[in-house]
């Protein structure tokens, strides 16, 4: 049941304001990939993964409805999503750039659905593309896990526009 409350009152809101008080909420930093029918790669960087449930497995993150990437993981049976881990900022960056080829000198692995997986991550969900959300200027994802991987080292996080690390 997807149901909306009214909104709120306020009508003066002060979005810069409201994207430094986001960036206090430090968070794990992905990457989403997936791959077209003509083999094309395409990954972007997210920290909008959260969980939903574990019965059954669900997982969602989210895609601001302006990105050009936004046809491609809309009309995709399944994506993964990666989770660096400490030493991988340099990728979150690299697939937060707008680039022809943002997998150039990426090293991956095929998923069972033929998904990137992306080397030295420290956990990968594959997901069958379950259900679309518009909210707002995004677009929130939830993807139902067909299998996951774990490989437990220190995590990536990403705090006041900055990334850092929390060992484990």
């Amino acid at each position: 049941m997807h149901s909306r409350s009214p909104r709120a009152t306020s009508r003066e809101f002060d979005a810069a304001h409201f994207r430094k008080a986001l960036s206090q909420f430090a968070t794990g930093v992905t990457v989403i990939t997936t791959r077209l029918a003509d083999g094309t790669l395409l990954g972007l960087t997210a920290s909008s993964f959260n969980s939903v449930s574990l019965s059954p497995p669900l997982v969602l993150w989210s895609l601001s409805e302006q990105a050009s990437s936004m046809p491609v993981f809309s009309g995709n049976s399944h994506y993964v999503i990666n989770i660096l881990g400490a030493d991988q900022a340099a990728l979150a960056e690299q697939f937060a750039r707008k680039s022809a080829d943002r997998f150039d000198g990426v090293e991956y692995t095929l998923s069972r659905t033929g998904q990137p997986v992306l080397k030295g991550v420290s956990a990968w969900f594959e997901c069958h593309n379950r259900s679309r959300y518009p909210e707002g200027d995004h677009v929130i994802f939830v993807g139902e896990v067909e299998h996951c991987e774990v490989m437990p080292q220190a995590a990536l996080v990403f705090h006041d526009g900055r990334f850092g690390k929390i060992d484990s």
